[in-house]
């Protein structure tokens, strides 16, 4: 894994290497961003958006957080971070394309199913239980068909979460407005860490299929 130092040496090589070979490319996003796609990802360090889909600066607007997580339309006082994220892409980016996207081995997902921090104290795991307990109502049946502990339930965990999110993008107003009108589209998908493979959601089946 890399420390902190060997981080600034792979600055360095951006500096002298990708920077220099695509000086046009970062020329034209002085004047600002124009992606057509949204990514909202987990935070894992295993699994970058930009790496997975292969893509250059300014391609994607991506939101990463633990699960990968859409929480619900509210307008409660609060700090809504993807809420915001989301307003700025769909209103004022303009993106066409939203994809919620999941991955395998989530500790995010493995702790909601487990429940493993519930009842810790904030900062020892408590903002953690608050945050996955989002994913309780597509947990609950899981554990009552599979348990709260293995990879077929983890993973069943983890696509729940991707449709869970996917139902409370359609929550906010101007999403479900936009997507009406066809100027929005949804996606759903999942990678597995442990062969590399993209899955996507048939929203109509509910059902992931390898992407190629």
């Amino acid at each position: 894994m890399k420390t902190y130092q060997e981080l600034l040496a792979g600055y360095d090589r951006f500096r002298s290497g990708d920077w220099k070979k695509q000086h046009d490319r970062w020329e034209e996003l002085k004047v600002g961003q124009s992606p057509q796609v949204m990514i909202i990802a987990c935070s894992d360090s295993r699994v970058d958006p930009a790496q997975i889909f292969d893509v250059d600066p300014g391609e994607i607007f991506v939101v990463r957080n633990v699960a990968a997580m859409v929480p619900p339309y509210e307008t409660t006082p609060g700090q809504h971070g993807v809420s915001a994220a989301l307003e700025f892409a769909v209103e004022f980016l303009k993106v066409r394309h939203v994809m919620v996207m999941g991955h395998g081995m989530c500790g995010g997902c493995k702790a909601a199913l487990s429940k493993s921090m519930h009842g810790a104290a904030l900062g020892e795991g408590g903002f953690i239980d608050k945050w996955v307990s989002l994913l309780d109502s597509a947990r609950d049946p899981i554990a009552a068909e599979f348990g709260t502990e293995g990879r077929v339930a983890e993973r069943a965990m983890e696509q729940a979460a991707v449709k869970l999110s996917l139902s409370n993008l359609r929550s906010f107003p101007n999403v479900a407005d936009k997507e009406a009108k066809g100027e929005l589209f949804l996606h759903g998908s999942f990678f597995a860490i442990s062969d590399g493979v993209l899955h996507l959601l048939d929203q109509d089946s509910g059902e992931f299929s390898p992407a190629s």
